[in-house]
Order: C-alpha cells, then structure tokens, then sequence
C-alpha cells in the first residue's frame, strides 16, 4: 500500500489551501477557508477510497484524488474548446465542482467516512483497508458534499451543482435521468457534467494504474537507494579526513 510521509501529506493540503486562494474570493473564500479549517486534518489524512486495489486508498489519498481530478478538468477542458465544444461554464466553477466532488468521503461534522479496517483477515485477503463508519447516517457521497457545502454556508450556481451531482457519471443510478433524457428539451444545457466526469474516471484509473504497477515501491526503493549512497559518501568523507585530516 502507497504511503506518503508527513512531509508529502503536508505538500498536497499546501497546495490545496493554494488552489482555494487562487480561485475563489470575498465571502466565498471566507467560506471554504472555514469549511477547510474546520476538518483540518482530518481532510489532511484522508483516503480517497476503502479498498487497496482502488485509487489512492491511502492517508492523505483524499487531497491527491481531488487536486489530481482538479488540474486533469483544467486540461479536458482545453481539449473540448480547441475541438469546438462549447464553453458556457467559468473556471471558478469547474475548479469548485473538482475541489468538492467527493466531499462527502470526509464524513459528517463529528466523524470519519472511512475507518481503519480492525479485521485483518479482510485487510489482507481482500485488501479492505478501511470500511465505512456504521456511526453516520447513510448518504451518497454526493448528497453528503451538498449538505456539508450548505452548512458552512457555501452557495453555488446551477453549472456547480449540475457539474458536482453529476461528477461520478453513470456509475451513481440516479444521474441516469440526466445523462439520458430522449429529448433535446431534457438534455443538460452545459457541458461541464461530461468533463468533470471525464475528468475524475481519468485520474481514479491513472492512480489504479500507479499502484499495479508499483510506482510508489519504485519511489522508495529510489529513496533507499539514494540514502545509502549519501551514507556511504558521508562515511568516504568521514574516513578520508581521519586519514588525511582537513
């Protein structure tokens, strides 16, 4: 299992609280500077998922997923409009849906979505990392984002709350309606559902794809590698200097 250390796990919620300042002003800022403060590090520790061979099932896996799905919306989105696809949305508002699309994988205001798994056999038979706290009341992801935006008095625009429901596409049953209307009249009029989407199924399957292959064991073996050399180096200097002085 990928585990980043405390200095990464501080890096990514860096560049998160960045990515709030850069996009977002006044009394909106203010609060998602609240909601932010207010989970801390809970948010901070965060897996994106429960399962190992899902994407970033991992402390911290929760800020890389949404930053991750963030800067892949900003880039489908570029592609849609040099292909001729119709940008009727503000950027604030496709980095808004990104942020907080899986919100709701936080928890309630008091406790966690995810808890550790306190039965080995499924940790190491079946790969449950964490399971789903039974203390909060039941609630899509989605539903749960939307409920934790509007306590801490977030509002947003019809293009944010059509992108943020509809974010995990066909997979959530009831985006169905949506997505399939029969009719040009119940067709969505905005474009940013499909490349927030597109977006999110593209960063879930890259992070899949960066565990199978073990990129993270690559990383540390990498750094192992990289520590002996320098303790090597350092014992060199050490004994040359015993030898031959300064």
């Amino acid at each position: 299992m990928k585990e980043l250390t405390p200095e990464q796990i501080q890096h990514n919620w860096d560049n998160l609280l960045q990515l709030i300042e850069v996009n977002f002003s006044g009394e909106r800022l203010d609060g998602l500077f609240k909601m932010y403060e207010y989970f801390g590090e809970r948010m901070a520790v965060a897996p994106a998922s429960g399962k190992e061979h899902f994407h970033n099932c991992h402390a911290g896996g929760y800020v890389e997923h949404v930053i991750h799905v963030t800067t892949s919306a900003l880039q489908i989105k570029e592609l849609w409009e040099k292909n001729g696809a119709t940008i009727d949305f503000t950027e604030e508002e496709l980095v808004f849906c990104a942020l907080h699309h899986d919100l709701g994988k936080i928890g309630d205001l008091a406790e966690d979505y995810y808890v550790p798994n306190d039965s080995e056999w499924h940790r190491k038979n079946q790969g449950l990392v964490y399971k789903h706290n039974g203390n909060l009341q039941y609630m899509t992801v989605t539903d749960r984002a939307l409920f934790l935006l509007q306590h801490f008095g977030i509002s947003m625009s019809e293009n944010e709350y059509i992108g943020l429901k509809l974010t995990d596409g066909l997979y959530e049953e009831s985006n169905k309606s949506y997505y399939i209307g029969y009719s040009p009249d119940r067709a969505l009029k905005t474009n940013i559902a499909y490349i927030l989407h597109q977006a999110d199924m593209m960063a879930t399957h890259i992070e899949f794809d960066q565990w199978k292959r073990g990129d993270h064991l690559k990383k540390v073996v990498k750094q192992q590698e990289n520590e002996k050399k320098n303790e090597q180096s350092a014992a060199a200097n050490k004994a040359f200097k015993e030898l031959f002085g300064e």
